[in-house]
């Protein structure tokens, strides 16, 4: 079997850190992933919530370094959990994350190729 999912997000929350009786570190968090969708002749924006676990020293890294709002891209595996609740059987599913990577903000992003605009005047030490 093939479990292998990657989702490209913003954080919806500010991470949440916790630690295991064992000591292990734990972050939930959640991302908004955004996709077009084809209904008829008109599209539509579709966003997803994806709840996301990650553990061991990246999860104390992504309570550091990251905030609402902040875009990651994540690779993982599908996990389902289940439980009762008031009678009720629920089930919920989440990614466990094997890595998170971090997104530059916007004003980090280095410039692209046609965001270049030459000065408009040259001086004597330009060889051209």
């Amino acid at each position: 079997m093939y479990n292998k999912v990657i989702f490209a997000g913003n954080l919806t929350r500010d991470p949440e850190l916790r630690y295991t009786p064992q000591g292990t570190a734990v972050t939930n968090i959640t991302i908004a992933v955004n996709s077009r969708v084809k209904q008829g002749e008109e599209f539509r924006d579709e966003t997803l919530f994806i709840d996301i676990v990650v553990f061991g020293k990246q999860a104390e890294n992504v309570a550091q370094y990251l905030a609402k709002g902040r875009g990651v891209i994540v690779d993982g595996r599908l996990r389902e959990r289940r439980w009762e609740y008031e009678g009720q059987q629920k089930r919920k599913m989440e990614v466990i994350a094997n890595t998170v990577r971090f997104l530059p903000r916007r004003e980090e992003a280095p410039p692209r190729d046609d965001d270049f605009i030459p000065p408009e005047e040259s001086t004597e030490l330009e060889p051209f």
